[in-house]
């Protein structure tokens, strides 16, 4: 049976039977024009995501006098930027150690979890032993335990192995998230056909071997939006690291944190940093930008 396109319906049937017909197009996964709505809507939200950021860059141009008297400045940036960059760089806090901790502890973390999640949702998706169900539960459950109620206990067993104070301490108990086992458990038991393994074990490939031949290649998107995900949470943590790490070997966000260390809190120097803080997500999302939204999309479409 043909379907009548929505310009021969226009011609036969008027243009209420064409915008029936393009509707039904959008409903039935055809293809579907965003309409000047859309575009509007996208952009208010654009707006609304963006300000914060825009409005912190805008602080970190101006001067804490200026701040003090009109805490709403112009959206115009001013020309202090530079100068708040250097009194950042001057005001004592360690800087580049603090940035080198959190590249070390998010690029870690991000290839731990994405290794051990893997390797997690493989056996909760695809393999067969007692307690697999009653498992992955606990591990999903976890997820509804606040972090604060572990925090005690956590830095007990901290300083009993003498690693407080040490990128040890903030390393090891972010290798594996329970988000992230969830996560791959989810995609892979969608993606990777059960056929796909069989046939590499007939073929004589080990179960380790199946994993990196077969499952690894298929988790690569949703790998990667996890990965992203994972050095984002990572690098702006600061909760876990302020208690742990302390001042003299931080995290950037502790470090951050020093700047505003007296009564009187100078919002551009502060925002300054808070902007050079930011540059390297900006500068990862600019180059893994598509896989995050292809991950995201395959994820949205397995699900």
């Amino acid at each position: 049976m043909t379907t009548m396109s929505s310009p021969m319906a226009q011609q036969l049937a008027g243009k209420g039977a064409a915008r029936h017909i393009r509707r039904a197009e959008g409903m039935t996964g055809g293809r579907h024009r965003p309409g000047p709505v859309s575009y509007a809507l996208l952009t208010v939200i654009l707006i609304i995501s963006v300000f914060p950021l825009y409005y912190a860059f805008l602080l970190s141009t101006s001067t804490a006098q200026n701040i003090a008297r009109n805490p709403l400045p112009s959206l115009l940036p001013k020309g202090h930027f530079m100068a708040n960059l250097s009194r950042v760089a001057d005001s004592g806090i360690p800087l580049w150690q603090s940035m080198g901790n959190s590249v070390i502890v998010a690029v870690i973390t991000s290839a731990s979890t994405v290794f051990f999640a893997t390797l997690a949702g493989f056996a909760f998706s695809k393999l067969r032993f007692r307690g697999r169900n009653g498992l992955l539960a606990f591990v999903v459950g976890t997820m509804a335990v606040p972090t604060q109620l572990g925090v005690v206990p956590l830095f007990i067993v901290m300083s009993k192995l003498e690693w407080t104070g040490k990128l040890v301490a903030v390393i090891v108990p972010a290798l594996v998230t329970a988000f992230g086992v969830f996560w791959m458990t989810q995609y892979l038991s969608e993606a990777l056909p059960v056929e796909l393994i069989e046939a590499a074990r007939i073929d004589g490939c080990s179960m380790i071997r199946t994993f990196y031949h077969v499952a690894l290649p298929a988790a690569r998107p949703a790998a990667a939006m996890l990965a992203l995900f994972t050095f984002v949470g990572s690098w702006t943590n600061f909760f876990w690291p302020f208690i742990v790490l302390g001042a003299t070997n931080p995290t950037l966000p502790v470090a951050l944190q020093l700047l505003q260390a007296s009564y009187f809190k100078d919002m551009s120097l502060i925002m300054a940093g808070v902007v050079i803080a930011t540059v390297p997500l900006l500068a990862l999302f600019a180059v893994a930008g598509r896989h995050l939204v292809s991950g995201i999309m395959a994820g949205a479409v397995k699900g």
